[in-house]
């Protein structure tokens, strides 16, 4: 993992500190901050002389740098100041971070870039500094010179508390994009388990992991008949954090953690099949959010569940037709065995249900390629069985900028995957509403009245962009390529962080 690992606070002049680089912001109508004009004024006016010849225009993005006789000076155009937001500073931050690495500086001090000294405006500098840092360089084995690394940032003025909180989730969506880019050779149900005995022990929480021959003796047949192909172990983990008194219901976050899918028997073409090491990015998720609060210890309870293993086509594969017994007693006919997640997914969603009084139940999966035809990679699908909770969800995927696009889950379409010799089957009309009909099916192993909500996150969890159009609209502070760690700075803005 490589990202900015030294975020520092401030209260002294920008042109004090001994950095690589200083950056100051600039609005469309020629506004800079009490810093900026500081820095202006050390560079004798320069800035405001390209503004009024309209060098500079302060456009939303728009970058030029200053040379003096101390550090190069960096202005990022702010856009219009009523515009002017959380996201806006996210991706300034992502912009810089970048810009500091293409320019090669290890150090470079900022301003709080508009002036807002609030909590959420520094959170959102930090997430998008570390974020927008971010690299994933494990497995190359060129020359130290030929990597580099933004290693500080000091941000003069602002909010210390903000900076502080949103370096601990940036730090954890890096860690969880680090195990959805680690290949399946290496993040393997093993290693995810291990990684929940260690986010366990920082952050206090009860950790529990069933084996094959346990969580089978269980009845979870879901996740055992999809295992049944493999010799990887597969693992079925339980993450308990009670921040406040037990008798507070937990929100409980469930994550799909297939650490490769070859499809089984009902085989994926050869094209791009690697990337189906991606399709644990569910489970990342939930890894990542109890990661950030491991480190943050808020007053909530938690409980996380990852059902993990991979599919694959050994002699002992379930097969076609086989029919599988979930955690709840529920049937299921299996008509295609590469819609996988769904049945491991059944056997988590039955046990939190059961041993658990949620107050409510999230659940992540790289779920559909439907999804993908429907919303590419701009949003994440999700449905669910309680209209405040889906509410709650949109708002915090307002203020994350990670947005969410609401399917139905009307009943038309949970019909569709009723089978006719099972209780349910693991696909719905062929040809129709594949992205509903997965959810639907895991509508059936949620206790009713427990609030549901199912983030399918097939479009959202990884980029591939290179020569798609997607290339130009890369999120400032997204990854160019590989696992994005999306959606986890929305759900620890749901559940209270």
């Amino acid at each position: 993992m490589a990202h900015l690992s030294k975020l520092n606070h401030t209260t002294d002049a920008l042109d004090s500190i001994k950095s690589d680089a200083i950056a100051i912001g600039l609005f469309e109508d020629g506004t800079l901050t009490s810093r900026g004009k500081s820095v202006d004024k050390t560079l004798n006016g320069q800035i405001s002389v390209a503004y009024k010849r309209k060098d500079i225009k302060g456009k939303e993005g728009e970058m030029e740098t200053f040379y003096s006789d101390q550090s190069p000076v960096i202005v990022i155009g702010l856009g219009k100041s009523k515009d002017f937001n959380n996201e806006s500073i996210r991706k300034i931050g992502g912009s810089l971070a970048k810009k500091a690495i293409t320019k090669k500086y290890t150090h470079i001090a900022c301003e709080n870039f508009g002036g807002k000294g609030t909590v959420d405006f520094g959170q959102a500098l930090a997430e998008g500094l570390i974020l927008g840092s971010y690299q994933f360089n494990d497995y190359l084995t060129k020359k130290k010179d030929e990597l580099f690394e933004l290693k500080k940032v000091t941000v003069s003025g602002g909010s210390h508390v903000g900076l502080s909180k949103g370096a601990e989730i940036a730090k954890s969506v890096c860690f969880a994009r680090d195990l959805g880019n680690h290949p399946g050779n290496v993040s393997t149900p093993s290693r995810l388990a291990n990684d929940a005995k260690k986010i366990g022990r920082k952050g206090k929480m009860k950790v529990s992991v069933f084996d094959r021959e346990k969580f089978t003796e269980l009845g979870m047949g879901g996740l055992a008949g999809v295992a049944a192909g493999t010799d990887e172990p597969p693992k079925f983990i339980l993450m308990e954090y009670w921040g406040t008194k037990k008798s507070v219901k937990p929100k409980v976050l469930v994550g799909k953690g297939l650490t490769f899918d070859s499809g089984g028997i009902s085989i994926k073409p050869a094209s791009k099949m690697d990337e189906m090491k991606f399709d644990m990015c569910g489970s990342a998720v939930v890894l990542g959010c109890m990661h950030a609060i491991a480190a943050l210890k808020p007053k909530i309870n938690v409980v996380a569940a990852i059902s993990s293993t991979e599919n694959m086509s050994g002699s002992k594969a379930y097969k076609p037709g086989d029919i599988l017994t979930a955690y709840n007693g529920k049937t299921i006919e299996v008509l295609n065995t590469d819609a996988e997640g769904r049945l491991i997914l059944a056997d988590a969603l039955s046990y939190v249900s059961k041993h658990y009084d949620p107050a409510f139940i999230f659940d992540f999966a790289t779920l559909t390629g439907a999804v993908i035809i429907a919303l590419g990679h701009i949003a994440t699908g999700i449905m669910g069985t309680d209209e405040k909770l889906i509410e709650k969800v949109k708002k915090s995927s307002a203020r994350t900028g990670e947005k969410v696009w609401e399917f139905p889950l009307w009943e038309e379409y949970c019909e569709q995957v009723q089978s006719k010799i099972a209780d349910v089957k693991n696909m719905g009309s062929p040809g129709q509403a594949g992205t509903i009909a997965g959810g639907a099916f895991l509508k059936e192993f949620v206790r009713e009245g427990i609030p549901w909500c199912h983030f399918d996150i097939a479009g959202t969890a990884w980029d591939d962009i290179a020569g798609t159009a997607w290339d130009e609209k890369e999120k400032p502070y997204g990854p160019k390529a590989g696992a994005t760690g999306n959606v986890i700075r929305l759900v620890l803005d749901a559940i209270g962080l």
